[in-house]
């Protein structure tokens, strides 16, 4: 049996929910299995029940973003998609209104998925914070956003940032320059959020007064840091000393954001990750929060979503080979 249903697109946000040339109708269209036809703003869905609710619910969602002010993007599209028929699709729609800070050309920030919400309310909350998932999940991102909305309303004196320099030995003495021009490249992500965010200028002057420091992880040693905001990216480069180092660091007044991607470790093959122990260690500490995003929280474009998937895929396959193997082997010898 099939149902038809009418829908008022507003004119002002038909082009914004469309997308160019209908490419988003298109993609909704192909997903549920539905027809879906435009005139003057009115669209009319044409399938089996089911399939029509779930256009019906993407659409109303797709327009009150727009009415929000949001450009509509292909991933919202398909994450809207991916959410239709699991009640969550008005929670993303809702979360559109926490808005952390805006960037330097007045771009809201703003957590774009569930699990990115949840990350940020975890920041919130929580002393420390672990966000842990794959390139894309706004992991570094939401977490500067964090700090500088903190350090513009006073609640912190500071802000540093810092990541682990992997190839602080011989490889790193063959770069030209001085130590910083070393080491900048390593810190290279975090200048280009602070510079999209903050400003060049207003980051150079609070750099000069000391106020915001990036810096490799090794100038983290013997420092007591308080009344910062803390970010420790790339932690899975971390050794277990260098984790422990870094969190014996923490002072009062600090909130510590630790990001993370745990399938992108450049560690020799023998060396354990400092994130990996430091998430079986801490696990029942209440005043720390883990934050685990996913594929679906990738927010870049959306082959990087499916390029994610398909490495979550592969390697899971691989890991249920080895385990079997394994097995295997292991009756074999008996």
């Amino acid at each position: 049996m099939q149902e038809e249903r009418l829908i008022e697109i507003p004119d002002e946000h038909a082009r914004n929910v469309f997308g160019s040339f209908d490419i988003y109708l298109k993609k909704i269209e192909k997903e549920f299995k539905t027809d879906i036809i435009e005139r003057n703003g009115t669209i009319k869905l044409v399938g089996n029940p089911a399939a029509v609710k779930a256009c019906e619910t993407v659409l109303n969602g797709l327009v009150e973003l727009s009415m929000r002010g949001n450009d509509i993007t292909e991933q919202q599209v398909d994450y809207l998609i991916s959410l239709s028929d699991t009640g969550l699709l008005q929670e993303v729609v809702e979360i559109d209104k926490d808005i952390i800070c805006r960037s330097i050309t007045g771009k809201p920030i703003k957590p774009k998925t569930i699990g990115q919400k949840q990350y940020v309310d975890l920041i919130r909350t929580k002393m420390i914070t672990f966000g842990i998932g794959p390139a894309g999940t706004g992991k570094t991102y939401l977490a500067m956003a964090m700090a500088i909305k903190a350090f513009k309303a006073g609640e912190v004196q500071r802000i540093i940032l810092t990541r682990p320099a992997i190839e602080a030995g011989e490889k790193l003495g063959f770069l030209p320059g001085d130590l910083q021009q070393k080491i900048d490249p390593y810190l290279r992500p975090l200048y280009d959020a602070l510079y999209n965010i903050m400003g060049a200028e207003t980051f150079m002057a609070n750099s000069e007064k000391g106020l915001i420091e990036v810096a490799p992880l090794a100038y983290m040693r013997g420092r007591t840091l308080d009344n910062a905001y803390i970010i420790l990216d790339e932690a899975q480069n971390t050794t277990p000393a260098q984790m422990k180092m870094f969190l014996t660091r923490i002072g009062f007044g600090s909130k510590v954001i630790i990001t993370g991607d745990l399938t992108q470790k450049d560690l020799d093959a023998n060396q354990a990750s400092g994130l990996d122990v430091a998430l079986k260690v801490l696990a029942k500490i209440d005043d720390i929060g883990f934050a685990k995003l996913t594929a679906a929280d990738v927010v870049r474009h959306p082959l990087v979503q499916k390029i994610v998937k398909a490495y979550d895929d592969y390697e899971a396959k691989k890991a249920l080979r080895d385990k079997e193997k394994k097995n295997y082997d292991h009756q074999y010898r008996k």
